[in-house]
């Protein structure tokens, strides 16, 4: 399959994850406005140690009395150094913006929907090599 023929599962339920090792955060202190920055300490070469930022900007009122949308954005950023020993820093970004209105489970069932094509087989040479057949 590929992405022209993608399939994912709407209202599906997550199961737990299985094997790996635990990737461990914890607040580094680093001011973010609206939001935190977290950092794994066991990485013990700070050039490559990675880091999360969860941003959250609240719903505002518009100009016509009216709610806006909310916004939620977390970022994944993993260092990287070349042979040339330049670090480049690797990031995927995950947001949603949804409006208050929408209920919970809709707004969930849209991170289900996000976290499959983040990885779901018909995915798989999208990421791999950007491929859009």
């Amino acid at each position: 399959m590929s992405v022209k023929n993608l399939t994912v599962k709407t209202g599906a339920t997550f199961g737990a994850m299985v094997g790996g090792a635990d990737l461990v955060f914890t607040d580094d202190g680093l001011t973010i406005v609206n939001g935190l920055h977290l950092v794994v300490p066991t990485t013990a070469d700070y050039r490559v140690r990675q880091s999360a930022t969860l941003k959250y900007k609240a719903p505002s009122v518009t100009p016509s009395g009216m709610y806006g949308k909310d916004k939620k954005t977390v970022s994944y950023t993993v260092p990287f150094i070349l042979a040339t020993g330049e670090v480049v820093f690797n990031v995927i970004r995950v947001e949603r913006e949804v409006h208050p209105e929408l209920s919970a489970a809709a707004a969930l069932d849209m991170l289900v929907v996000g976290g499959q094509l983040a990885f779901d087989s018909d995915m798989t040479n999208f990421w791999a090599a950007g491929s859009l057949s």
